[in-house]
């Protein structure tokens, strides 16, 4: 088997994006002339980078365990990435198991069996799960239609719509409101002018966001390009002032102002009436990853460059700037009474911040892994659900939920179930339920106030993003499959 240098390419540009690495996977892309090649990403299947790895290394097991009269010895010790190409390694280790063949007695061999029994009895431990908890598959209204990785979605708040954005450069609205098996689909197709005529950008849509009452859908692209969209599906603006891909964007409360961060290191703010920009902000000296409105004139950013900014329409410079963090900042949310900013790094912590302070009100160090994620629950002071305590939740590599008492600094649970990458949590409109979504292919549903697991899914693909409708009763999730799925809570 041999592979060109382009199909090398593409399979590590795709890992580092399933990995998380959006922008990263962008420069690489750049470099090594991803969009020139031929391949079709949207037959290569997810991991595939490390399914042929993980191949590639069985077969050199394989061989290596055969012995010099043909027959076959199990190794003691699986071989790592490193020693599967190194000849004096491999080598060593075939000597290794020649020799222990000589050694071994025939009546002692049979020790293989207590290895599977052992590997019987893990097994059945795992399948001990309630499967009152476990939402079977025909409760679930899996959506097809894209043609690469769905990477976020996102429910309309008035109405059962939701929306979903692809690495197949469209964005998609589907209409769940008569819960039908095969809902209608609205295809909105993310284009480019070229030689005087309209053709697909060919770029992931990575970010959506819905304004206030519903009526509009704003997209971000990888093709350097926001749109704003009817809730009918029409192209109303194209906002087109970002040099590079757009990682994220967000409507302001009132409406009348969206909010972008670029990979050309600004960020910008868009009258969505006009669709120009009002004022493009350009205080990092990196990629900027998220934004957060604070106001509605207001807002947060975060960079590769390790660095916050607070900045403000009309300033010339940020109000306030926060440094602390050791690695780059992927996620910045202001509570819900815009006081206190929760930020997320791959120095792994989480840091509360206030307007009053320089320094953080907290470093929230728990995590073992990079912290993809962060979302606030609608709840305590200021929200509908004024009772309940203000908690946050984070979501890591390292394949584990927390729930923080912020006024504490303290973790309230930690959620253990999934077995791979966290990358996105939501919590139900009550504030009573989380979702999370993981690469383990698993959507769970949490209780808040218990941290226990109520309700669990596992799909199709590694889940990108989950989110819940306004009434709280369903459950959207996308996929890297190119699957969305709705869990509609009201069956179960």
């Amino acid at each position: 088997m041999s592979f060109s240098s382009d199909e090398v390419n593409f399979l590590v540009y795709r890992y580092l994006q399933e990995s998380g690495f959006t922008h990263s996977a962008y420069t690489f892309g750049i470099e090594s002339h991803i969009s020139q090649s031929n391949i079709n990403g949207a037959l290569v299947p997810p991991a595939a980078l490390l399914s042929i790895l993980q191949k590639g290394i069985q077969y050199t097991e394989a061989e290596i365990s055969i012995a010099e009269d043909g027959t076959e010895q199990k190794l003691t010790e699986s071989l790592s990435l490193i020693d599967a190409v190194m000849p004096d390694v491999l080598a060593s280790r075939q000597n290794q198991q020649n020799q222990q063949k000589q050694a071994v007695k025939p009546e002692i061999v049979d020790t293989n069996g207590e290895e599977v029994a052992a590997v019987v009895s893990t097994q059945n431990e795992t399948m001990e799960v309630d499967t009152s908890i476990e939402i079977p598959s025909s409760k679930a209204t899996v959506l097809r239609g894209h043609e690469s990785e769905v990477f976020i979605c996102a429910w309309n708040p008035t109405t059962d719509l939701l929306a979903s954005g692809s690495g197949d450069s469209t964005a998609r609205i589907w209409d769940m409101s008569d819960n039908t098996s095969s809902p209608n689909q609205l295809v909105l197709r993310h284009c480019i002018q070229k030689g005087g005529t309209e053709v697909p950008s060919n770029k992931d849509v990575t970010s959506l966001d819905w304004n206030c009452d519903g009526s509009l859908l704003a997209t971000g692209s990888y093709d350097g390009y926001a749109r704003i969209w009817t809730s009918a599906g029409r192209l109303a603006s194209t906002l087109g002032q970002h040099k590079g891909p757009i990682f994220a964007l967000k409507w302001n409360k009132r409406g009348n102002y969206i909010l972008s961060a670029g990979v050309d290191k600004t960020t910008i703010i868009w009258d969505a009436a006009s669709g120009l920009c009002t004022q493009q902000f350009s205080f990092h000296s990196a990629p900027a990853l998220d934004v957060d409105w604070q106001t509605n004139t207001s807002f947060a950013s975060c960079s590769t460059d390790q660095c916050i900014h607070v900045c403000k329409l009309g300033m010339d410079k940020p109000i306030k700037s926060f440094q602390g963090h050791t690695n780059e900042v992927n996620a910045i949310k202001w509570d819900p009474q815009g006081v206190l900013l929760a930020s997320c790094s791959d120095d792994m912590t989480l840091k509360i911040w206030s307007m009053k302070q320089d320094t953080c009100v907290h470093d929230l160090q728990a995590h073992s892994k990079e912290i993809y994620t962060i979302k606030w629950s609608p709840t305590g002071p200021g929200t509908q659900n004024p009772n309940m305590n203000l908690i946050l939740a984070s979501a890591s590599f390292d394949s584990t939920v927390r729930l923080w008492d912020v006024e504490k600094g303290a973790c309230i649970h930690t959620l253990t179930k999934h077995t791979e990458p966290v990358y996105s949590v939501a919590f139900s409109p009550d504030g009573k339920f989380l979702a999370s979504g993981s690469f383990d292919k698993c959507v769970h549903i949490w209780s808040t106030q218990s941290g226990q697991l109520v309700h669990s899914y596992k799909g199709t693909g590694g889940i990108f993003e989950v989110c819940w409708n306004s009434r709280g009763d369903k459950v959207g999730a996308s996929a890297s499959d190119g699957s969305v799925f709705v869990l509609d809570l009201r069956k179960l």
